[in-house]
């Protein structure tokens, strides 16, 4: 992740650093550990990185909970989507499982500490697909959200080098 985020920074040269952090936390398994970090590399302000990760992370929540399901029935008529679709739905049900009991504090925590596979967007893929009650699932993963937020600018401004998979440093 560190890498393709470094990549971002770099080809985004003349595109404004908020809107470039805001992109790459639109992006799944980027999200806004990615948007971190390119915020950082960019030399933004750790205020202006946490605003522009966390709305870019936000922005696709609604769309995932509420269209995903109709989008992968449409994939799955397409000749060459089909197996993109079947992809992602097997790769969600399968982190599902942490899912079956307690499906809010899941929610929460797989949203919230932010590692590779987890996220909002899986988040909003799971809770879509186990069709979990969307207010419920929102809430979720805002309050995940404030844990990935929380912890991406400890470890990517004010503790780099600490764990190298959120680091910006070397």
């Amino acid at each position: 992740m560190k890498s393709i985020a470094k990549w971002f920074a770099d080809v985004t040269g003349g595109m404004p650093p908020q809107l470039a952090v805001l992109i790459v936390s639109m992006v799944p398994l980027l999200e806004l550990r990615g948007g971190m970090i390119v915020g950082k590399l960019l030399n933004l302000p750790i205020w202006q990185s946490i605003i522009f990760s966390v709305i870019g992370n936000i922005i696709p929540i609604p769309f995932i909970l509420m269209f995903i399901k109709k989008i992968f029935e449409w994939m799955k008529k397409v000749k060459g989507l089909r197996g993109i679709a079947e992809f992602f739905e097997k790769r969600a049900m399968k982190k599902s499982g942490k899912f079956k009991n307690g499906e809010f504090i899941a929610l929460i925590l797989f949203v919230g500490i932010p590692l590779p596979g987890t996220g909002a967007w899986m988040g909003s893929l799971i809770a879509a697909l186990l069709d979990m009650d969307i207010k419920k699932a929102v809430i979720a993963e805002l309050i995940g959200i404030v844990m990935a937020i929380t912890i991406m600018s400890i470890f990517t401004y004010l503790l780099p080098g600490v764990i190298p998979l959120f680091s910006v440093e070397g």
